[in-house]
């Protein structure tokens, strides 16, 4: 993603639009992940968004219900986009993975290859003007290398940023204010 070309498996799920790409996870079986997946987790928020956020994974209550930051982080994330100031039609979000690791480890390098075609395509449909990307994962998934709070402008004029995840906010309190202070910093770019 860091050449801004597609993979080509990744332009024909997008080709197929937003049903066939979701028809296309719900039907994966590449890995072994969705073997102990109660529910894919595609994406949350609206389709065409100003804004997209990229989580590792999902957790064990976006595996129960199917979506995706809907447990503890998923309502620090909710905070963090209230701030921002982004209407219902401007945000979404989405994972690296969409299916859960056991014991919400972190996802290995070969199941974040696996699931990338799925990530491109979400990002090819949406056509967001700013990616933040939420931690670790989500950066190596996308294919940047950002210091936190670091913003890019990409080749396409898509703006990436990284900040922290929420679930690591809420074992690093400490660290909230940094994130604000992030979000202060490049409010320009989605207003």
């Amino acid at each position: 993603m860091t050449s801004n070309i597609v993979s080509s498996s990744a332009a024909d799920l997008a080709a197929g639009g937003f049903l066939h790409l979701e028809q296309e996870i719900s039907a994966c079986r590449k890995c072994g992940l969705h073997a102990t997946a109660t529910n894919k987790v595609i994406s949350k928020g609206s389709p065409h968004p100003k804004v997209v956020f990229i989580g590792e994974a999902p957790g064990k209550n976006e595996d129960e219900t199917g979506v995706p930051f809907c447990g503890r982080a998923g309502k620090l994330l909710d905070k963090f986009i209230a701030y921002m100031a982004l209407k219902e039609e401007d945000w979404a979000v989405i994972n690296t993975l969409k299916c859960r690791p056991p014991a919400n480890r972190t996802p290995t390098k070969q199941e974040i290859e696996i699931c990338r075609p799925f990530l491109e395509a979400q990002l090819a449909l949406m056509k967001p003007k700013v990616i933040i990307l939420l931690g670790n994962t989500a950066e190596k998934a996308y294919g940047e290398s950002l210091e936190w709070g670091e913003a890019k402008q990409k080749e396409d004029k898509t703006f990436v940023v990284k900040i922290f995840h929420p679930a690591a906010l809420i074992y690093q309190r400490s660290r909230e204010a940094e994130q604000y202070a992030f979000l202060d910093k490049y409010r320009y770019l989605w207003e």
